[in-house]
Parts: structure tokens; sequence; C-alpha cells
């Protein structure tokens, strides 16, 4: 009797955590291949950790707005300073670093509770501060408009009290328009990957700033944007295209091969991609679009190549 009685609870226990996660024991159930966001947020970054939660930032205000994965639905959880939220990347510890745009800072926030749990100046003069990784024991910025990396040294995992400049020298040059945007590992982890969105290049650097073209076999990368690396495949988010690019690369970054090019209906001037399970996210800017307080905006999802 005592065993069935057991037997029975564990039956209900199972029961209850499958409705509280959505659904009926043994239930699945795809996930929705458009996300909401607030009219008028303007998302720009998107950053995703261990579990389905994504985050966005908004280009408008620089609010975080936190979207479940699994149904869709989300809300804000730390509202803006009234300046950008441009690239973001969040740690395993759930703080979720925040390239500031044109106010030329840096963010960090805890993700669960919204919290500023720590504000950096990154550049004095113009500036934008557009997109981040976690790579090499620091956070990496990228400054589109200034030949520069911002590097805060996580030793330990502890924030620091200020940021390391570190200039951008070797065959990366700086030009008109948008510079070096997205940035990610190299597959051996040994240096960083960047892309020039007005050239179409990809560029290898290492801690002291110097960059090497990376040998795209004549391929270019027009309006390369977010980029995401999964083991030697980097993903190029094109924005304007409409594309997302997938390179293959040798494990030092120095040469890559365009393998395929994903598109969607769904896209609409994409910016960054955050990958989780089996699918990529998008957040979808919509730089076509003239912003107002009502336009719609939302991230979507397809299937990762």
């Amino acid at each position: 009797m005592l065993r069935t009685i057991r037997l029975l609870c564990a039956i209900l226990t199972t029961f209850v955590l499958a409705v509280a996660l959505g659904g009926p024991a043994g239930a699945t159930s795809d996930p929705p291949e458009s996300i909401s966001l607030p009219n008028g947020f303007r998302p720009e970054g998107i950053a995703i950790g261990s579990g389905p939660f994504a985050f966005f930032g908004s280009l408008a205000n620089g609010s975080i707005y936190r979207a479940d994965l699994r149904t869709g639905r989300g809300a804000i959880i730390s509202e803006g300073p009234g300046t950008p939220s441009v690239g973001l990347k969040i740690d395993g510890r759930g703080r979720l670093f925040v390239a500031g745009g044109t106010a030329g800072d840096a963010r960090v926030i805890d993700s669960r509770t919204g919290k500023v749990l720590a504000s950096y100046r990154l550049a004095t003069a113009a500036a934008f501060v557009n997109d981040v990784v976690l790579a090499r024991g620091a956070a990496w910025f990228t400054d589109s408009t200034n030949p520069v990396l911002y590097k805060l040294s996580l030793r330990g995992g502890r924030l620091p009290a200020d940021v390391e400049r570190i200039p951008i020298t070797g065959d990366l040059v700086y030009g008109t328009g948008i510079n070096a945007n997205g940035i990610a590992p190299t597959p051996d982890g040994r240096g960083l990957i960047l892309v020039q969105s007005n050239t179409g290049s990809l560029f290898r650097v290492d801690d002291s700033g110097t960059t090497r073209r990376v040998d795209l076999g004549g391929e270019t990368l027009q309006n390369g944007d977010g980029l995401l690396l999964r083991g030697r495949t980097l993903f190029v988010v094109q924005n304007r295209l409409n594309t997302v690019a997938v390179v293959r690369l040798n494990r030092e970054g120095t040469e890559g091969r365009v393998v395929q090019r994903v598109s969607s209906p769904l896209f609409d001037v994409p910016t960054t991609v955050a990958a989780f399970g089996s699918r990529l996210y998008l957040p979808n800017a919509r730089f076509t679009t003239p912003p107002t307080p009502d336009t719609t905006y939302n991230a979507v999802s397809v299937s990762r190549p």
C-alpha cells in the first residue's frame, strides 16, 4: 500500500511539473517563430543564456526586455537610462553586458532582477559602442566610430573598476560609415573576429589590437552586423540584405569560406543573432521603417543550419 502511494505521488509530481513548464507530461510544442516586442521598442541586440529566455536591448531608451522562448511572452525587466542599448551578452552568472551606442558607455545588469551592477564610461568624445563578446577572460566592446577596443578584464569573474582601451591597428582601417561592428572569438579561442560593416570584411584581432584580414576567398559580407560562433561555424548577420551568411573558419580564424546563406520572409532588417537548441533567434530592427512610438517590432527564429 505504501509503495502504491509513493508511486501515485511521483506521478502527480511529474504532472504538476509538466503543467508548470507549459504542458502535460510527455507533450512537446514547437517554439514560436515570432516573438512580439513592445511597440516603439526598436530592438538591436539579443542575448540568450542557458535557460529558455532571450534578452533584447532597446535603441529607443535602453530598456531590457526578457522573453520566454517557449511561449513568446515577456516583459521589461530593466528600465533604460534614456540612451541606447545595442549589443548584449550574458555570462554564466546571469550578468548582462550591454553596449551603450552613442552614449559611449557600457552597463552590466543582473538578468534576474534588472539591477544595474556597474556602469563604465568607455569614450569621452563622439562614439558608437556597438557590440560585445565575452572571451579570453574579459568583455570586449567594439566602437564603430573610433578605432579602439574596450576591454573589461574579469579576473575571477569580478567586475573591474576601470576599462582598458586598446587601439586597433593593422589591416582594419576606419572609413566613412559603420566600421567595427560584430565581434566573436576565433575557433581556437586565441583571438577575436571583427566584421567591418562598411567594407564587408572580416578581421582577426589579437590582444594588442593588431588586425589581420580574414581570407574569404573573394567573398564580402556587406552590411555585416552581429556575429555568432558555434564550433568553427561563424554566423554573420547581413542586416539590410535580410541574410545570415554561414562561414566555415579554420581554427585560427585567419581563413574562411561562405558555405551557405540563410534568408526568411520573416526577416525585416535583422541585426544580431543568438542560438538556443536547434534554432537561431534574430531581432528585426526594421531600419527601413520610420520609427514611431506605435511602430511594431518582433524577433524571429529560424532553424539553425
